[in-house]
């Protein structure tokens, strides 16, 4: 049998315009994972229960919350219940969802169909002229997903409470947890990306401020929690409490949202954002079992550590359109794109390549050349299919005969030495160490989409400039291209 909102929901999910979808950033939940977030709350005693549902959609989430609290999982008296909506649409559904449990003479509820950023802002603000939010117990949500323009109003609305931020849902997020009162609890399903990257900086200290982090659930599938809508972006649950003393946290996966696999282990929060990252990533271990990276007592280097940069690739094709060439020609050099890098393998110039296989070299385009050389290149963006997220290679000047300058573009990483060439053992060493599948587990608890920006690299660990030197002498002298198995067990015999 159906929830209450699933059925709804599963129309709604069809039939919505994904035009207006993608305007309002809606993502419906699924009932079995609004149950799930329901029941990550703490089993709270009190007079009563106010909760706030940001962005309710058609109340799926309140709809499990009340659900827990009618079969006694919630020893609350009284809920007093705030679901806010913009969309003016959904107002007739959510209306309906919450009259089941309106006959209950302790439920009572709210709708406001306004703009929650500007709301929450003017209400933490104290403004004479808006209606101030009460403080609540509790915060369900999954908050609209959508990029916020960084002269829009609600960019300023948030920097009028310090929180620079660049999507709603950490908007959301953020004004939840700053409407809670001390030890309310909050819990949000929202997208990865988060975790890492400069760009959630201010959001994560923000957080971290302020709460503590209690429970993270991660899917291992990234395409079923919102099958319905096609979201293929990795998704976490996040459970934390306002003010609340950092201690352990609960860290659970399950591959979709059946939850039939679920594992749940506690680590050390040490564990999940390391005390001296000035970044504050948010790194989740799926195991209490330490990779080599984590064993490693020299493993601990930093790319500034061992004399070595890293970089995107400076040519952004469409501005230097017309200096671009199909082919190689007399005055050209070579423009690597990650399209000629596969299999650990160098193809170029590639016949039928999509994109140009030559820059002109010039006045106008030498600002964005590099000195023919041996780097190491990661292609900023893997596909889903690839095994592993961080995909290296060696760029040899060999291939380019009597080239004096290379071009990378800006889907590649580019780790170079102040912007020329590296030693040829340091980019082999390098590039297989970064190819182990010791960096690559390392580098997924921090990073849960297929990007891999220049800030991801430098945040890595790497072994002294000698192991490099020792590992990329061994990759040159092995005979053919090593197997995975082979590259690990090597790297594991560097580390001795």
């Amino acid at each position: 049998m159906l929830s209450v909102a699933e059925e709804p929901k599963i129309i709604l999910s069809k039939e919505t315009d994904p035009e207006k979808k993608s305007y309002f950033g809606q993502y419906f939940t699924p009932a079995r994972i609004a149950g799930f977030m329901a029941g990550m709350f703490s089993k709270s005693e009190g007079e009563t229960c106010r909760l706030l549902d940001a962005g309710a959609g058609i109340g799926s989430l309140s709809a499990a919350f009340l659900k827990k609290w009618e079969t006694g999982d919630f020893d609350f008296k009284n809920v007093e219940l705030d679901a806010v909506e913009i969309d003016e649409t959904l107002l007739p559904q959510l209306e309906q969802t919450f009259e089941i449990y309106g006959k209950c003479n302790n439920f009572s509820y709210i709708i406001r169909n306004i703009d929650f950023i500007e709301a929450a802002v003017d209400s933490l603000r104290g403004s004479l002229f808006s209606e101030t939010l009460p403080k609540y117990t509790h915060a369900i949500l999954n908050p609209p997903y959508r990029k916020i323009g960084s002269n829009s109003r609600h960019r300023t609305a948030l920097r009028q409470i310090g929180l620079e931020t660049v999507n709603l849902y950490s908007a959301f997020v953020a004004l939840s947890l700053a409407l809670l009162e001390k030890n309310g609890e909050l819990v949000a399903i929202i997208p990865r990306s988060f975790c890492n990257g400069p760009y959630y900086l201010p959001f994560r200290k923000f957080i971290m401020l302020r709460s503590a982090i209690r429970k993270i659930h991660l899917f291992k599938s990234r395409a079923k929690a919102f099958k319905d809508d096609n979201v293929l972006q990795e998704n976490v649950i996040l459970k934390m409490e306002r003010g609340g003393r950092q201690g352990d946290v609960e860290i659970s996966t399950s591959t979709d949202d059946t939850f039939i696999d679920i594992q749940t282990i506690s680590h050390p929060f040490n564990s999940i954002i390391c005390p001296k990252d000035p970044h504050f990533f948010i790194h989740i271990p799926t195991s209490l079992k330490k990779n080599l990276i984590q064993q490693s007592g020299s493993i601990t280097r930093s790319l500034d550590d061992i004399g070595i940069m890293v970089s995107t690739g400076p040519v952004v094709d469409f501005r230097l359109k017309e200096f671009l060439r199909d082919d190689p020609e007399t005055d050209t050099v070579p423009l690597l794109y990650p399209g000629h890098f596969n299999d650990n393998k160098m193809d170029w110039p590639k016949p039928g390549f999509k994109k140009p296989n030559a820059i002109k070299w010039n006045e106008k385009t030498e600002k964005w050349l590099y000195p023919n050389g041996h780097y190491c290149v990661v292609r900023r963006f893997s596909s889903k299919e690839e095994k592993r997220r961080i995909v290296s290679c060696v760029v040899n000047p060999d291939r380019f005969k009597d080239m004096q300058m290379l071009g990378f573009e800006n889907h590649l990483n580019v780790f170079h030495d102040k912007r020329a060439g590296l030693p040829k053992l340091v980019a082999y060493g390098l590039a297989t160490y970064l190819n182990s599948t010791a960096v690559d587990e390392n580098f997924r608890k921090f990073n849960g989409h297929t990007q891999v920006n220049a800030t991801d690299l430098r945040s890595i660990k790497y072994p002294k400039r000698e192991t490099l030197m020792a590992l990329g002498e061994w990759f040159i002298n092995i005979d053919g291209q090593p197997t995975q198995d082979l590259i690990d067990e090597q790297l594991k015999k560097m580390d001795k």
